[in-house]
């Protein structure tokens, strides 16, 4: 007989959990939610710990580097928001935590005896998830477009009795913050008197 925290957890966990092992180059793919919407958010790096085997605490540390700056993450196996891991390379590594590699840059931050091997760890309807978070973007976006056209056709309308007579006639109308003030009339005055 399972306790009240057994079976909680157990409802949780995750049937087939990835099992990575450090120096593996992975693509995680995580949900994000941002207010009401969500989107699918790809972190890729290398596998720099592993911690808690396949256990309900079980995380990677994954590194990469972004802009010049190491940039490090933690991401628990059994996450519900992680829909999707990539392996993309492995690498013949002799450490179980690669916390060296924090140190260096460049080449030398290098892993020797890289070789693809890819594989793929997917959640049961992640496809589907995916799926339905990029039809709610592309929804999102369609709106927005639509929203600024809007606005552009109200910033385009004639809005006193003289600029849709000037428009009728074909000419455009005078704008009052378009004319010139005094200063510049008189400056553009003794141009003209320099030239002639």
């Amino acid at each position: 007989m399972l306790t009240a925290t057994e079976s909680f957890i157990k409802k949780y966990l995750k049937s087939n959990p990835p099992i990575l092992k450090p120096g593996d180059t992975v693509r995680i793919h995580q949900i994000v939610k941002e207010g009401s919407k969500e989107r699918t958010q790809i972190f890729e790096g290398v596998v720099i710990s592993c911690r808690g085997g396949i256990g309900p605490s079980a995380t990677y540390k994954v590194r990469k580097i972004s802009f010049g700056i190491g940039v490090e993450r933690t991401f628990p196996v059994h996450s519900p928001r992680i829909i999707k891991i990539e392996r993309i390379k492995k690498s013949d590594v002799r450490r179980s935590k690669l916390y060296f590699m924090r140190g260096l840059t460049g080449k030398s931050a290098r892993l020797k005896n890289d070789r693809s091997d890819y594989a793929v760890w997917e959640e049961k309807g992640a496809e589907e998830k995916i799926e339905k978070i990029e039809q709610q973007i592309a929804a999102d976006a369609q709106t927005k477009n639509e929203q600024e056209d809007d606005v552009k056709i109200e910033d385009n309308v004639p809005t006193s009795d003289e600029e849709k007579a000037a428009i009728a006639a074909g000419s455009t109308p005078q704008n009052s913050d378009l004319e010139e003030s005094p200063a510049e009339v008189s400056h553009n005055e003794a141009i003209n008197d320099n030239q002639s």
